[in-house]
C-alpha cells in the first residue's frame, strides 16, 4: 500500500510555492498529490550557490549530504550560514529560517526552543528511498534498506508536540543518496564490516510538507475502526509494528489519538 499523499512540493529549484492555510498547493508548479509520485531532477541540475561573503561560516563539521541538500535548496537572494545569537542558520529566505537536519530531531530541540517564538522555521529532513554503497576497490551496490514518508515518525517521537507551533513546518525530502564506506579495524582483522564515513546527495525525488498535526494524521488512512491497535495501524499503512508504535505515540502526543483501553492485543485507540 502506498502512503497517503501529503502536501507534495515540486522537487525542483523554484521560489516557495504559494499555499493555502491548509497547505494545499495553489501554484501550477505543484503537482496534484493524487496524480502519483513527484518530479525527479538530478542534483547536478542545481547550480552551486555563489554568494560573496556568505560561505565557510559553520560549515566545517557538516557532512556532504547536508551541504549538498543545502545547495539544492539555495535560491538567488538566500543568505547562507547566518549567525543569529548563539546559533548559525543554514539558509535565511526573507524572514524564513531554513534548517537542514540530517540527524535526529532531538539535537534541534534547544535551537527550536530559542528561535520559534520570533521566527518562522522550516526544518528540512532527508530520507533515503534508495541508497548506493560506495566502497573503494569494489563495485557500487544498492542497499536493501529503503526509507519512505513514514520514516518521519522515527524523528517526530523526539519533538511530537512542536508541530503544534504555528511557526514550524517540516519538509521531508525523499532522496537517493550515496553512502561512502570505509573498512573498520575489525574488517582489517577479518572480523568486521564497513563503516559509513560520509553520505552524498545523488537526487531529490520529492518533498512532503507538514505544517500541522492534521498533516501528520493524514498519513494514517481513515479506515481504522474505533478501538484500533498498533497492529491495525501497521496493516493499514503497510509498515512495521515498531514504526506503528511510533505513529501511535506521536499522534497521541499531538492530541490526534486518544487511548480508550487496553486488552491482550495491546492499547486501544480512537481518533479525536
Amino acid at each position: 500500500m502506498s502512503a497517503p499523499m501529503t502536501s507534495l512540493v515540486m522537487a525542483t529549484a523554484h521560489p516557495d510555492p504559494v499555499c493555502s492555510p491548509t497547505g494545499s498547493a495553489l501554484r501550477g508548479a505543484i503537482p496534484d498529490p493524487k496524480a502519483g509520485r513527484g518530479y525527479r531532477r538530478p542534483i547536478s541540475a542545481q547550480p552551486p550557490p555563489v554568494e560573496p561573503g556568505s560561505k565557510d561560516i559553520g560549515t566545517l563539521n557538516e557532512g556532504s549530504l547536508h551541504a549538498g541538500l543545502k545547495e539544492w535548496l539555495w535560491e538567488p537572494g538566500d543568505q547562507l550560514e547566518v549567525p543569529m545569537g548563539e546559533f548559525v542558520i543554514d539558509l535565511v529566505r526573507g524572514n524564513l529560517l531554513i534548517e537542514v537536519q540530517t540527524g535526529s530531531f532531538a539535537a534541534m530541540g534547544r535551537k527550536l526552543d530559542h528561535l520559534l517564538e520570533h521566527h518562522p522555521i522550516r526544518l528540512v529532513h532527508p530520507v533515503a528511498v534508495e541508497s548506493w554503497l560506495i566502497r573503494e576497490g569494489m563495485s557500487d551496490r544498492r542497499s536493501p534498506k529503503k526509507g519512505d514518508v513514514y520514516s518521519i515518525f522515527d524523528e517526530l517521537v523526539s519533538i511530537p508536540t512542536l508541530l503544534d507551533h504555528p511557526n514550524l513546518e517540516i519538509d521531508l525530502v525523499l532522496v537517493i543518496e550515496e553512502q561512502i564506506r570505509a573498512p573498520g579495524a575489525e574488517l582489517r582483522r577479518g572480523r568486521g564490516g564497513w563503516h559509513i564515513v560520509d553520505r552524498r546527495l545523488r537526487e531529490v525525488i520529492e518533498i512532503h510538507r507538514f505544517a500541522t498535526p492534521t498533516d501528520i494524521d493524514a498519513l494514517v488512512p481513515d479506515v481504522l475502526d474505533e478501538g484500533f491497535t498498533t497492529s491495525d495501524i501497521a496493516r493499514a499503512c503497510a509498515i512495521s509494528r515498531d514504526r506503528a508504535q511510533r505513529v501511535a505515540y506521536t499522534l497521541r502526543a499531538m492530541g490526534r489519538f486518544e487511548q480508550i483501553g487496553r486488552d491482550r492485543q495491546g492499547i486501544r485507540y480512537r481518533r479525536t
